[in-house]
């Protein structure tokens, strides 16, 4: 009783029901947020307890793609069989399916390049095949040559289908080069595919020159003894002689070298640079001559696969035809086994595609004019490779018709100087 008077209105204030304690918490329970309350009664957030700090390197969720993404996909049983394990090809297959192709008046063009590689693929197929009987040496090779020719079943087809589709693939090659310097395709952003298209051109030549001494019969050696002649009159140009003939004279060390060259060396460099081209081809796409999309030149888009690809197809059937036609209408001679010792009979000229070079050298015929020539050679090709790098105004998508004048000069060079050997040494 003295506890109550001691303070009366807590007395009155309480209810007149009995409220029961609470009990006490257990010991370590979570308190109530409830119980945290502030002077107005509200209750005051609890702060959430940051997740300790991890130690070592931070390595996020490891997100791996589905093995096959279109396994879902409506396809027939064999295309499902191929899907299922060569499924990491599709997405090349669908990206070539979203590239286009544009279509203009200029477009037939544009099979020019699928034709040299075609024509390519031809000589490393009857190359492989003529592999199987040649033998590169001094005493042996006209032998197995004139083999190949009259013994081996269908040895002739194979040895003329091989240089005839080395002339073809030179004439496509250089047919795509004019092609796209006039349409100015080698313009910004494409000025690689032109650079790596100069090299395989280059390397083109080169298999023409390595290849023409490996019959080993009279016209090759003696255009061969010419032709690596030539450098001698450059500074340095006595070792360039040596590096092809493997000695002072054209010889048994020579056949080997070029042979070494023609299927070794050459192919190796031409699938490097030819890889690397048509990569640039598939990621920059086909381009069309400046101004024809402002002025509405452009037709239309086709599907680089199949529809493109299908077209190329029938061009490279059409050039098998006449592959098989010149082989068979127009063979080459076998010619005379070469001798070292005998003179150099009259109209020794190199393959047609060196008689414009080959002319010039014969028109300066002046004191140092060699020299000359060569020095007129090496800056034309050093200005032709780097014109993308020059013609500003193309890679601005206008008209330089001072390149165009500059293309159909050298395009008229090539064809004067080769039609005047032509009328002087004949076919």
């Amino acid at each position: 009783m003295a506890e109550e008077h001691k303070n009366p209105q807590a007395a009155a204030s309480k209810p007149s029901a009995a409220v029961k304690p609470k009990p006490p918490a257990a010991k370590g329970a979570p308190k109530s947020p409830a119980a945290k309350t502030g002077a107005s009664g509200k209750a005051k957030p609890v702060p959430a307890k940051s997740a300790p700090p991890q130690k070592g390197v931070y390595k996020p969720a490891e997100v791996r793609a589905e093995l096959n993404p279109f396994k879902d996909s409506k396809t027939s049983v064999v295309g499902n069989w191929f899907q299922e394990r060569f499924s990491l090809l599709n997405p090349i297959f669908e990206y070539l399916g979203k590239k286009e192709v544009p279509q203009h008046r200029l477009s037939y063009w544009y099979y020019f390049g699928g034709l040299t590689l075609f024509f390519f693929s031809i000589q490393v197929i009857t190359g492989l095949l003529l592999l199987i009987y040649y033998r590169p040496t001094e005493a042996e090779a006209f032998a197995r040559f004139v083999y190949i020719q009259t013994e081996i079943p269908y040895g002739w087809l194979i040895r003329q289908v091989h240089a005839w589709s080395a002339n073809l693939m030179v004439l496509m090659a250089f047919i795509h080069m004019f092609s796209t310097f006039f349409m100015k395709s080698y313009r910004k952003p494409r000025e690689l595919m032109w650079v790596t298209g100069f090299v395989l051109l280059v390397l083109t030549l080169g298999f023409g020159f390595t290849g023409y001494l490996l019959p080993w019969n009279e016209l090759a050696y003696f255009a061969t003894q010419i032709g690596t002649e030539v450098p001698k009159v450059a500074p340095g140009g006595d070792f360039i002689v040596k590096l092809l003939r493997g000695s002072e004279e054209v010889g048994a060390e020579t056949l080997t070298r070029m042979f070494a060259m023609h299927v070794v060396l050459l192919p190796g460099l031409v699938l490097l640079f030819l890889t690397a081209h048509l990569m640039l081809v598939q990621i920059l796409g086909t381009s069309s001559p400046i101004g024809y999309k402002e002025a509405g030149l452009i037709k239309g888009y086709e599907k680089f696969f199949p529809d493109f690809i299908a077209k190329d197809g029938i061009a490279w059937l059409l050039g098998f035809g006449l592959l098989i036609y010149l082989a068979v209408v127009f063979p080459w001679e076998i010619g005379v086994k070469a001798d070292p010792l005998s003179a150099a009979p009259d109209g020794i000229k190199p393959e047609w595609y060196f008689w414009a070079q080959f002319q010039l050298l014969k028109d300066f015929k002046f004191e140092g004019g060699e020299l000359l020539a060569i020095i007129i050679f090496t800056i034309g090709a050093i200005v032709w490779i780097l014109v993308p790098f020059i013609d500003r105004k193309a890679s601005r998508e206008e008209r330089s018709p001072l390149f165009t004048m500059f293309g159909i000069l050298v395009l008229a060079f090539m064809i004067v100087f080769t039609f005047r050997v032509y009328l002087e040494y004949g076919w």
